[in-house]
């Protein structure tokens, strides 16, 4: 359900490259409205640990499929998923325990946003080693397909005209999926706001962790859903989220359909991965969240940032995220207070430039993976070239920052050029 939907249809989305799959049956809230202002976060900290395995991604067997793992639906499916209701592709996560979660896309939904919504929710289901929560995923992964979780990307946006919306499944619609290097993404002004990271973790809290106060799905992490109920009582009360008197209707409803811990998780979650840190109001998620940036949260809802430290969600975004292929310039992976998208796009680790046009790539201070287009590409330094260490083999560059906390060590490949502040480094030449 949305408080208030901030998206607007447009046709201009360009396709992009990548696809995952996963299956689940859920239902939950979308967007809201209000606006933000700008503040500039501390760099994040590098984890000790990253992530040792992920949900499984399979190409689908079933005639159609494409080298994205992008298929036609299955016939399994298509009598309730039908062409009639424009859907027309599918791709899937395979679970540890032989289940799948389904995504199931309407005519309209580029290729592009079908992969960058199943990296996310391949994210979101990716072991957090050392974490209280999350270091063994397992469970909530194969709760979401005991309970058949299904994820729906729908054509046009949420105002109650689209059919497929009845159907069993989490909607997210086309006019609230951005991907990294679209303008929509770039632009970050909340005309098509970025909703996949909220209703995809709809779909693994209701499905997955679970939901206490009613017994419609049993999840495995009830210890957490505790947490996140206790946390989200207290910033209702105390005013730290949905607090003001024009959203008590929406409060009323979604004590009655028992979804307020989702809600209030979503606005945390959403602030915790920068995607409110451009807008130009006070507070976060439509202005009803007290914590607009993941440094607000210490002091302004200590209990929602004791959420997120070290218990299920991974401090940076685990998944590849695809630059779209019309970008060009410098996609920067560190927070520049001039590029609004970086805000989000800090806590990126991996990219993938797509098609053909020269781009480059700003890093950040994680170990990240570079992958370039056709076109010609060059990764961009913080320091002199003496200061990094090369290792060049199996058709890839490794460049280390011997300086500690700054570029961290990069794996690069297509990659044309090495930009540093002092000079510019032929890949061919090393």
């Amino acid at each position: 359900m949305n408080l208030m939907n901030k998206s607007l249809f447009a046709t201009s989305f360009t396709k992009v490259t990548l696809a995952i799959v996963i299956t689940s049956t859920l239902v939950a809230c979308g967007g809201s409205s209000s606006d933000k202002k700008t503040t500039i976060e501390p760099a994040v900290t590098v984890p000790t640990t990253t992530p040792t395995t992920t949900p499984t991604i399979t190409t689908a067997t079933n005639p159609g499929n494409n080298d994205l793992g992008i298929s036609v639906v299955p016939d399994e499916l298509k009598t309730t998923y039908s062409a009639a209701l424009k859907f027309d592709r599918y791709t899937k996560v395979n679970t540890p325990n032989g289940g799948v979660i389904h995504i199931i896309a309407q005519n309209e939904i580029m290729e592009n946003q079908i992969v960058r919504a199943r990296g996310i929710l391949q994210h979101y289901l990716t072991d957090f080693p050392g974490s209280v929560y999350g270091a063994d995923k397992s469970a909530v992964a194969n709760k979401m397909a005991k309970n058949g979780a299904t994820l729906l990307l729908l054509n046009g946006v949420d105002d109650g005209t689209n059919a497929g919306a009845k159907l069993n499944g989490q909607p997210l619609y086309y006019g609230e999926m951005q991907v990294e290097g679209h303008s929509w993404y770039t632009q970050q002004n909340y005309d098509h706001r970025d909703a996949s990271f909220e209703e995809i973790l709809h779909l693994v809290h209701d499905y997955g962790i679970g939901v206490d106060q009613g017994a419609e799905v049993e999840g495995a992490l009830p210890e957490y859903q505790a947490d996140i109920r206790a946390a989200q009582v207290t910033a209702l009360s105390g005013k730290l989220w949905a607090w003001s008197a024009g959203e008590a209707s929406w409060i009323a409803e979604l004590t009655a359909e028992n979804s307020l811990s989702q809600e209030y998780l979503a606005s945390v979650v959403d602030s915790y991965y920068g995607l409110w840190g451009a807008s130009t109001g006070k507070y976060g998620m439509w202005g009803m969240y007290i914590a607009k940036t993941r440094s607000d949260m210490a002091s302004k809802d200590p209990q929602g940032a004791a959420l997120m430290a070290d218990q299920f969600f991974h401090p940076y975004l685990t998944y590849n995220a695809r630059i779209d292929e019309n970008f060009t310039g410098d996609f920067s992976l560190k927070l520049n207070s001039s590029l609004s998208y970086t805000h989000h796009a800090q806590y990126l680790k991996d990219i993938t430039l797509t098609g053909n046009k020269d781009s480059n790539v700003v890093v950040n201070q994680f170990n990240n993976n570079i992958t370039g287009n056709a076109g010609v590409n060059t990764v961009i330094f913080s320091g002199q070239a003496a200061q990094y260490q090369f290792t060049k083999g199996d058709g890839e560059v490794k460049v280390q920052d011997l300086q500690d906390e700054r570029d961290g060590e990069n794996t690069l490949v297509s990659i044309e050029k090495l930009k540093f502040s002092d000079s510019i480094v032929e890949v061919s030449s090393l």
